[in-house]
């Protein structure tokens, strides 16, 4: 594996194609991975790891899951792409629009930052305004006009803006400096005939897990409406993550724009932005908002993400108990660190959970610890961790357990 690594980083730059994911603040090399089963991957050496990464929360049913697999390799030989409209592609718009009713119309991309950019130019055209609001900590793809205080590998390598991004790129992107509805009120007292939309993970998942506040969010929705801004909810984690729809069904507030992604691809790439027709139609060809791409509605991702959402639905009740063993796990962590005298804040929300360390180093000494105990979580404290429905008590207990001898090692390494 050492030498597959090795021929990573000649051929590809880092060694990744994803350089957030290099395990540059964990320390040490990467994993190489062969191939992954329901909750589990293996790499090159055989040695098997209980995955809480998921291929960054997109397996919510785990790996190779059956039916999604056949139904990738059934689309598979009738072609792997046509550049033109498709069943399956309605099929999925279908779905889609039945679990989130007010996706009235939905357009399919490539990934969570064409969904966004896709869905702020619509909300630009739409109000005839330029400035974006954003929050710090809040990353919504990598976009240059949104690579201004954004969280996950921006925050993970402490880097406020890319380089290569033009101040003009950015300087009609907004951030407000907490997720305080104060803050925005007096941004929008400022600027708030100029603002076209605000752009918000309801739950973030790039900062760290921050839960929601309802509270605020739905005063985010009466600032849009009062000043005539578009809101829009950045849902590519969170769509399909915690009940067979979308986040902002639970918390009964209808954003403008959904953006979808991870999840509805059933692990393969795409992105989605939907709403109301009024809105949606502007885009081309039916408007004059432009929007292409060679591969977006690929036949193989709709199967996939069909097969995903029927399989969700069957599901459905089964979330709770997802929910409720993601809080088990979580607690008994914070337990097992709090028990050995670890500064460690774990925070989490419905499936998703993340761990920072009151020491930097501390994470990266846990972090390798269970790497090699065979479990694998996300490489930075500011990414989040994921359950899935293949994972089994007893995954939970080895976690927990493995846990347990990490802090073990941290404690009498203090």
């Amino acid at each position: 594996m050492q030498k597959m690594w090795q021929e990573a980083k000649r051929y590809l730059v880092g060694g990744v194609n994803s350089p957030v994911r290099s395990f540059r603040y964990a320390g040490g090399e990467p994993l190489l991975i062969k191939k992954g089963r329901g909750s589990s991957v293996w790499d090159y050496d055989g040695k098997r790891y209980i995955d809480y990464v998921l291929s960054w929360g997109s397996l919510i049913l785990g790996h190779a899951y059956p039916s999604v697999a056949a139904a990738a390799r059934k689309a598979l030989k009738d072609g792997m792409g046509f550049g033109t409209t498709h069943k399956s592609e309605i099929d999925l718009a279908q779905a889609v629009h039945r679990a989130i009713p007010f996706i009235e119309k939905i357009r399919f991309v490539n990934s969570g930052t064409e969904a966004v950019m896709g869905a702020l130019r619509l909300a630009r055209a739409v109000t005839g305004r330029d400035k974006i609001l954003k929050f710090e900590g809040g990353y919504h793809g990598h976009a240059d006009y949104l690579l201004v205080m954004a969280g996950s590998g921006l925050a993970t390598l402490s880097i406020p803006v890319s380089a290569g991004v033009p101040k003009d790129f950015i300087k009609q992107t907004l951030v407000a400096s907490s997720r305080n509805i104060n803050v925005v009120e007096r941004i929008f007292k400022k600027e708030g005939w100029n603002i076209a939309a605000v752009i918000v993970e309801p739950v973030g998942g790039n900062y760290g897990v921050m839960a929601p506040d309802r509270d605020f969010l739905k005063g985010l929705r009466q600032i849009t409406k009062h000043f005539g801004a578009l809101l829009v909810f950045d849902e590519v984690i969170t769509g399909f993550r915690f009940q067979h729809g979308s986040f902002a069904q639970l918390l009964a507030i209808t954003p403008d724009i959904i953006c979808l992604g991870k999840v509805i691809g059933g692990g393969l790439p795409v992105g989605a932005y939907g709403g109301p027709d009024k809105i949606m139609k502007h885009l081309s060809p039916q408007g004059s908002v432009y929007q292409a791409s060679t591969f977006s509605g690929n036949p193989v991702v709709m199967q996939a993400g069909i097969s995903t959402l029927k399989a969700l639905e069957k599901h459905s009740r089964d979330y709770k108990r997802l929910i409720e063993t993601t809080e088990h796990l979580s607690l008994r962590l914070s337990k097992e660190a709090n028990d050995r005298g670890i500064g460690l804040e774990l925070k989490y929300f419905g499936t998703m959970f993340s761990l920072k360390f009151a020491d930097k180093e501390h994470f990266k000494l846990f972090y390798r610890r269970m790497l090699k105990c065979g479990v694998f979580f996300a490489p930075s404290e500011f990414e989040a961790n994921f359950l899935s429905f293949a994972h089994t008590q007893k995954d939970i207990e080895k976690t927990i357990m493995s846990a347990a001898q990490a802090f073990d090692s941290l404690k009498f390494s203090l």
